[in-house]
């Protein structure tokens, strides 16, 4: 048998996509700025799993977080560039799932 050595930078990326909600974060944030609560609605995350998420992405300068300087204070999330070239990624894996993923509620005979 032949042993194939992974890449340990494909592992990296494998483990921080493979993280819940974290692929679902940065789709979500491929339509552009968002605001928290906004993220937190549309994505039907708890509040404190996103709060997470978004500082491991600001940690690996994925996601890059802006306050406003407002009464009261607007935060808003957004792609970085290294985030922006996830899109070709994801939206690779979105037709896929189209094309062999079945819907979670659908029912087999």
């Amino acid at each position: 048998m032949i042993e194939k050595n992974i890449c340990p930078r494909f592992e990296s990326a494998l483990n921080l996509l493979n993280k819940r909600w974290t692929g679902l974060i940065i789709f979500q944030l491929l339509e552009g700025p968002q605001r928290f609560s906004t993220l937190e609605a549309s994505i039907g995350i708890s509040g404190r799993v996103l709060s997470e998420r978004l500082k491991d992405l600001e940690k690996q300068e994925i996601v890059k977080r802006k306050v406003y300087d407002e009464i009261p204070v607007r935060i808003e999330y957004t792609l970085t560039e290294k985030g922006k070239a996830l899109e070709p990624v994801l939206n690779s894996i979105q037709h896929w799932a189209e094309d062999w993923v079945e819907p979670p509620n659908k029912v087999i005979n």
